[in-house]
């Protein structure tokens, strides 16, 4: 098991940095990609691929999710904001028609769980592909998994070192104050480090990573809860040793938007 999860991580570490590292058509077709399927994994769990009679198969507000999502993509590739406003909005629109016009085929549960994957989803993964294009972004963008992938790392490795106190006693009984306050201070450093090495703002990338490792635990917290209520033990088996895309990008989904905000304005 550890080796499968090993080997499947350097991949999935490889693929990143090469698909990254690109940018443009190729980096935005594998985020909207990723997204679509971190939604399929999120439906299936909270129930919208399924209706009222429980039939397991994809309906018109499962449908209707992906098609917001689409529609949102296609407002980031043309870089207006006001569309990307106006297609959550039109998301939002499409679902209440669906359920309205089908009802009572959902339950308003899926509906709200429908829009949910769509911004939690889709628009917060698409600030990995905003980072990118801002200026200077090929070197900003490495900090959304510095800090979430870092925060990981060295939170681990001090809660089994050092961790005696519960965060999460309910959720997440293995976590830490401990490890947390290691993953946030491992991130601060992996962020002042990264500066040396790319001649950025020390105390600007200090700061952002230790603010996207603190949202970075959020994220990863938020996805086991989800996890919890549902019954599940991963949203899927896409990556083995490490399960679906929701599984493994949980902290990346909380820790993009915040980058992207943060290199805005302070970087």
């Amino acid at each position: 098991m550890f080796r499968t999860r090993l080997l499947s991580g350097i991949v999935l570490v490889l693929t990143v940095f090469f698909v990254v590292s690109r940018g443009g058509m190729v980096l935005y077709a594998v985020v909207a990609m990723v997204s679509l399927i971190g939604m399929r994994e999120l439906y299936q769990a909270m129930e919208v691929h399924s209706d009222a009679s429980g039939k397991n198969k994809i309906g018109l507000l499962e449908l209707a999710g992906y098609g917001g999502a689409l529609l949102y993509d296609v407002a980031v590739w043309f870089g207006v904001r006001e569309y990307g406003v106006f297609a959550v909005v039109a998301a939002l629109v499409v679902l209440m028609f669906v359920y309205v016009f089908t009802y009572p085929k959902y339950q308003a549960s899926q509906v709200m769980a429908a829009f949910f994957g769509v911004v939690y989803v889709a628009v917060m993964l698409s600030c990995i592909y905003l980072t990118r294009q801002l200026e200077g972004g090929f070197y900003h963008v490495w900090l959304i998994f510095l800090c979430s992938w870092g925060c990981d790392t060295c939170a681990y490795c001090v809660g089994v070192l050092f961790g005696r106190h519960k965060m999460a006693p309910v959720l997440s009984p293995k976590k830490s104050i401990e490890g947390a306050v290691g993953g946030v201070v491992g991130a601060a450093l992996l962020g002042v480090l990264y500066a040396c090495l790319t001649k950025g703002g020390i105390v600007d990338y200090g700061v952002i990573c230790a603010t996207g490792a603190l949202l970075s635990m959020v994220g990863d917290l938020a996805a086991s809860a989800i996890k919890r209520q549902t019954g599940i033990k991963d949203y899927g088996k896409l990556i083995p040793g490490h399960g679906g895309i929701l599984d493994r990008f949980d902290s990346v989904i909380f820790t993009a938007p915040v980058i992207y905000f943060l290199v805005m304005f302070m970087a």
